[in-house]
Parts: C-alpha cells; sequence; structure tokens
C-alpha cells in the first residue's frame, strides 16, 4: 500500500546517506545484524514500560532497514541477504 510510495520517496536520500557506511566497509548484512539487534532490544524496554526508549529502538530497527537495501542495491545482492534481510524483520515482528 503506502510501502511503493516511500520507496520511491526515500531511495535517493538512502542512496547518499549510505555513500560513507559503506566507504567505511560496512555491509549491508552487519546493518541488517545490527538493526535487528537493536529492534528486540525495544521488547525488555516495552515489558520494562520504558515506552521512549521502545520507540526509540525500533525506529532504529526501520531506519536500519531501509540502509540495508540501499547498501546491497550499491554494491552487492545476494539471496542470502535478502533472506536474513526478511527472516529478521520477521522475527522482530513477531516479537
Amino acid at each position: 500500500m503506502i510501502d511503493p510510495l516511500l520507496n520511491k520517496l526515500l531511495r535517493s536520500p538512502l542512496a547518499i546517506i549510505v555513500k560513507p557506511l559503506i566507504a567505511s566497509g560496512i555491509t549491508a548484512n552487519q546493518v541488517t545484524v545490527a538493526g535487528f539487534i537493536l529492534g528486540m532490544l525495544a521488547v525488555p524496554a516495552i515489558i520494562s514500560e520504558h515506552f521512549t526508549l521502545a520507540l526509540i529502538l525500533i525506529l532504529i530497527n526501520r531506519i536500519c532497514d531501509g540502509l540495508d537495501g540501499a547498501i546491497a542495491r550499491q554494491t552487492q545482492t545476494s539471496d542470502a541477504g535478502g533472506f536474513l534481510d526478511i527472516s529478521l524483520d520477521f522475527i522482530f515482528y513477531s516479537a
């Protein structure tokens, strides 16, 4: 529904943002895993009623989800990377 519109709007800014990350050797899979870990840290934050912290962690997770795709498009995409991304996204969503 809204994803195609957001993807179209964010593709160019994300492509610019990831250039320094790529130059420093950060891979899409590293961003995927880091975003997943930070997103999962929102679970105990929610349980302990630290809702602002949880919101920040969830927003960082979503930003990382956009950044990993932008990095992959500028470097190299792989089926394994795509599988890692969607698998960790679903685990995060279910948590």
